[in-house]
């Protein structure tokens, strides 16, 4: 298994800078991780600092709440599409899966799907504050929309993810969806955990040490 290709290296908050940009993608670039995770404003910064590398460029949509209007969620995909995002991670409007407004969740992901022209779509449902029952469902809203990944946390919630969390999306999710773990992952034993239940990408702003970690465990 190669660790790093499981990777979004991440740097997400409201004091990130263009130099912490920057360091995230020569780190990514040196462990070869599947993508970098920054603001939208910084996706230009990432996509030149990464030019002629196989990391990818994610940036966040709806972020981090996930009640914006339709109509700017797509501007935002659009536009950080345009600017050369090869992933969108996207927040679920939570409080409509919570009130039950399934048709309004559908046609949202289906326009920010259509949005992002066949880039990888993964839409966060913050495990944090949803029930089972509401895993279950958001879930289950992904596989109709065929979305491409479902993704635990956003960081800022009120806790990071649980291997239960990733038990009960395995339960719904159809064989196309995949999982990415994310809130909460600071360690290389967190890192496999989460493979082990089931996820095929690690959200993290802990990859360098991540990577550490398995040095470290190879060495023992």
């Amino acid at each position: 298994m190669e660790l790093g290709s499981y990777i979004d290296h991440t740097k997400l908050g409201f004091t990130v800078t263009t130099k912490q940009v920057e360091k995230l993608c020569e780190e990514a670039r040196e462990y070869h991780f599947a993508s970098v995770c920054v603001p939208p404003c910084y996706v230009p910064v990432a996509k030149q600092t990464l030019k002629d590398c196989s990391v990818a460029v994610c940036t966040v949509v709806g972020f981090p709440h996930g009640n914006q209007l339709t109509d700017t969620k797509v501007f935002e995909a659009k536009k950080a599409i345009e600017m050369g995002a090869d992933e969108i991670d996207m927040v679920m409007n939570i409080g409509a899966l919570k009130e039950q407004s399934y048709d309004y969740i559908i046609e949202e992901l289906n326009q920010v799907r259509d949005a992002c022209g066949g880039h990888i779509l993964k839409v966060i449902i913050e495990t944090s504050v949803l029930s089972d029952d509401e895993i279950r469902e958001a879930t289950k809203l992904c596989n109709l929309c065929f979305i491409h990944f479902v993704k635990t946390c956003t960081g800022f919630g009120t806790r990071g993810v649980l291997p239960q969390d990733l038990d009960i999306i395995n339960e719904e999710k159809n064989e196309v969806l995949e999982v990415k773990a994310s809130g909460g992952i600071a360690t290389y034993e967190d890192a496999i955990l989460m493979i082990e239940h089931g996820a095929t990408r690690i959200g993290t702003s802990h990859g360098v040490e991540i990577m550490k970690g398995e040095a470290e465990s190879e060495i023992i």
